[in-house]
C-alpha cells in the first residue's frame, strides 16, 4: 500500500487523522531507496498512521495543509541528496535537471529545503506539534559545518531551521522511539540518534569547540570536526555538545546498529516500487528507471574516502541483509508486471563489501587509530568474496531472471586483496554481471593527491586494470572500464592533472570523460581541508584551488575540452 497523500486516501483506509506527516524534497516513490518512504512504512508497520507530502509548493498553503495537522510530529527531509548539492554544480551553476522530480525539471526542490519546509509548516500551523528534521541534509549539517555555497561556517541546521529535534544517521530506530515517547508523554531527550537544543550543557558529554571559536580559529574548527568524526560509532561514541550563541546543541550517541533481523524486517516491507499516482500524473520520474529493479544488499561503508559522507551518515560498519531476504525481494521483482528479466543492480554504497566485515569492529567498534582500507586493507578484515559469489549464484538461478548486474561502486583494492577467491569473483563479474562496462572510482592517479583523498595508490589501479582486461581476453569479452575522476580536490594542482592525463593515456589507454570538479559537501575530511587549507592529519598547510576558472581548467586539462573556461572569469 502507498502512504496517503490526500484526505481522500485517508478516508478510504479509515484514518481521520495522522500521527506523523512526512515532508520530502523528493517526489514520492514507494521504494526502499527513498528514505522518507522507509521511515513512513516502518512507522505504519509499528502501528502509526503516516502520510506524506512530497515537494510541497512553498508559495501556497494548498500542499502543506492538505493532510491537516499530525497528532505527534512533522518529519522533514530535503530528500536523498542535500538540497544545495541537488540544486547546484561544483561551480555553483544551477542544475536544470532533477531525477527525483516528475518531468525531470529542477523546479520543485527549494535551496536549503529543511529550513524552507520548517518555515512553511510554522507559517500555517502556529504552535503545532514538534518538527523533526531527518535525512542526509540534516545528518551532515547537525553540528557547526562549512557551507560551500555561502563560503562560511554555519550553525547546526537545527538552529538555522528553528526546528525542535534532528534525527541523524539511518533513522528507523530514533524515529520509532520518538513516536513512542510522544504518544506516551515520556521524556524523549535520552533517545539515541537525535540532536536537540538546550539552555544547559550536558555535563556527561564531550564538548566541541563553540561556533564562535570555530569561526575565529580554523584549528578550533579542525578540533571540533575530528572530535565529531571520532564519535560516530554506536559502540564507542560519546554524546557531544556544542555552544552556539547562548544555547547548546546536544547530540546524543548514535542509534545502535541494526541487527540482521532488523534490517531484514525493514527491507521485507511491502514496497510498491512505483511513483505514487498523485505525483505520477505530473511527469516521468527518471530515478525510477535506475532503482525500480535494483536490490540493496547492505548499508554502511568502511572505505572512508575523505570526500565521502557515507561514513558519517550510514556508518563505518557494514550491516548486511540475509541471503534469504535478498532472494525473497528478487523473487518479488520477478512477479512485477513488465519485468524483463534484468536486475539492474545488486549492491550498496560499495557493492563488494557484502559479507566482508571485521569481527573485532563488530564487537568493539571502529578503530580510532587506523582505517580498514587505507593505506592498504587491514589484515584483521580477512577479505573473502565467497559469500557474495554464493549470493550472485542464488539470484542468477531464480526462474525469470536473465541477468544480475552490479552497477554500484566496487573497491578494486578489496578484490585484489582477496587471495582466496578475489580472482574467481572478478571472473564471475566479467563473465556474467557487467553490462558492457565496469564502473570504478580511482578518483585520481597521483599518489600525493590520493593520500589526501584516502584512496589506494595508482599501482593498485594498474594491477586491477591489467587483470580485468586479461579476463576479458580469456572469455572473449569486449567490455571496458569506466573511470570516475576528481579535479581540484584539496592538494591537487594543474600539474597533478597533467600527470593524471599522461598516466591515463600511457597506462590506462583512455581519454578520460568522467571527470568531476570536487564539491565540498558538509561533514567530510576533504571539505575540512578545502575550508582550512590544512591537512588535518599532519597539520601542514596544503594548496587548495578555489578559483572557479582554474578548477575548470584542471578538469579540462584531462578531458581536452576547454570551451567552458572563459565563461566563469575569476568568480570565487
Amino acid at each position: 500500500m502507498f502512504l496517503p497523500t490526500t484526505r481522500e486516501e485517508m478516508d478510504k483506509i479509515g484514518w481521520n487523522e495522522l500521527d506523523v506527516i512526512l515532508v520530502s524534497g523528493d517526489t514520492y516513490i514507494d521504494t526502499s531507496y527513498n528514505g522518507s518512504t522507509v521511515i513512513g512504512k516502518f512507522l505504519v508497520k509499528n502501528g502509526y498512521r503516516v502520510g506524506i507530502i512530497a515537494q510541497p509548493d512553498t508559495n501556497s498553503p494548498e500542499d502543506i495543509t492538505r493532510l491537516g495537522e499530525p497528532k505527534l510530529f512533522w518529519a522533514v527531509s530535503a530528500g536523498a541528496v542535500d538540497s544545495m548539492v541537488a540544486n547546484y554544480t561544483a561551480t555553483k551553476k544551477k542544475r536544470k535537471n532533477d531525477d527525483f522530480t516528475p518531468g525531470g525539471i529542477n523546479d520543485r526542490r527549494p535551496d536549503r529545503a529543511c529550513i524552507v519546509y520548517t518555515n512553511l509548516i510554522k507559517k500555517y500551523f502556529k504552535d503545532g506539534p514538534p518538527i523533526v528534521l531527518g535525512g542526509i541534509e540534516a545528518s551532515l549539517r547537525r553540528v557547526v559545518h562549512y557551507d560551500f555555497w555561502s563560503n562560511k561556517l554555519r550553525k547546526s541546521l537545527l538552529f538555522d531551521a528553528k526546528a525542535d529535534i534532528l534525527s541523524y544517521g539511518m533513522g528507523e530506530k530514533s524515529m520509532l522511539e520518538l513516536a513512542r515517547t510522544f504518544q506516551s508523554g515520556e521524556d524523549w531527550r535520552g533517545i539515541r540518534g537525535i540532536c536537540y537544543i538546550s539552555k544547559e550543557r550536558e555535563e556527561t558529554y564531550l564538548e566541541l569547540p563553540s561556533y564562535e571559536d570555530c569561526v575565529s580559529d580554523k584549528f578550533k574548527f579542525i578540533e571540533a570536526f575530528e572530535r565529531f568524526y571520532a564519535n560516530n560509532d554506536p559502540v564507542t561514541a560519546n554524546g557531544l555538545y556544542q555552544k552556539q550563541d547562548t544555547r547548546y546543541l546536544v547530540q546524543n550517541p548514535p542509534s545502535k546498529r541494526l541487527t540482521q533481523e532488523e534490517i531484514d524486517e525493514i527491507y521485507n516491507m511491502d514496497f510498491e516500487r512505483k511513483v505514487h499516482p498523485y505525483y505520477r500524473v505530473q511527469g516521468e520520474v527518471r530515478a525510477l528507471d535506475t532503482i525500480k529493479n535494483s536490490i540493496t544488499t547492505h548499508r554502511g561503508c568502511y572505505g572512508e574516502c575523505n570526500f565521502c559522507s557515507i561514513a558519517v551518515h550510514q556508518g563505518r560498519t557494514v550491516v548486511e541483509r540475509s541471503e534469504a531476504s535478498i532472494i525473497a525481494e528478487a523473487e518479488n521483482i520477478v512477479q512485477e508486471k513488465g519485468f524483463k528479466g534484468y536486475i539492474s543492480d545488486l549492491g550498496g554504497p560499495t557493492a563488494n563489501m557484502y559479507g566482508i566485515e571485521c569481527g573485532k569492529k563488530l564487537q568493539k567498534g571502529a578503530c580510532q587509530d587506523k582505517r580498514c582500507l587505507y593505506p592498504q586493507p587491514c589484515p584483521a578484515l580477512r577479505v573473502n568474496h565467497k559469500k557474495q559469489l554464493k549470493l550472485l549464484k542464488s539470484i542468477k538461478n531464480i526462474k525469470g531472471i536473465k541477468k544480475v548486474f552490479i552497477a554500484s561502486g566496487l573497491r578494486y583494492d578489496l578484490i585484489l586483496n582477496d587471495n582466496a577467491c578475489g580472482n574467481v569473483y572478478l571472473e564471475e563479474l566479467v563473465k556474467d554481471h557487467i553490462s558492457g562496462q565496469m564502473k570504478i572510482a580511482p578518483e585520481h592517479t597521483e599518489d600525493r593527491v590520493l593520500s589526501y583523498m584516502g584512496k589506494p595508490g595508482k599501482s593498485v589501479l594498474k594491477d586491477f586494470k591489467d587483470s580485468f582486461y586479461e579476463l576479458n581476453k580469456k572469455f572473449d569479452k569486449k567490455q571496458f572500464l569506466t573511470y570516475y575522476l576528481i579535479a581540484a580536490h584539496p592538494g591537487c594542482t594543474e600539474l597533478e592533472m597533467k600527470k593524471l592525463k599522461d598516466f591515463a593515456s600511457s597506462e590506462l589507454r583512455i581519454n578520460p570523460e568522467q571527470v568531476q570538479i570536487f564539491t565540498p559537501t558538509p561533514s567530510t575530511y576533504s571539505t575540512l581541508m578545502y575550508y582550512t587549507e590544512v591537512d588535518p592529519f599532519t597539520g601542514r598547510k596544503i594548496f587548495v584551488e578555489k578559483d572557479i576558472n582554474k578548477k575548470y581548467k584542471q578538469k579540462e586539462v584531462v578531458t581536452g575540452n576547454f570551451k567552458n573556461i572563459k565563461k566563469y572569469g575569476n568568480k570565487k
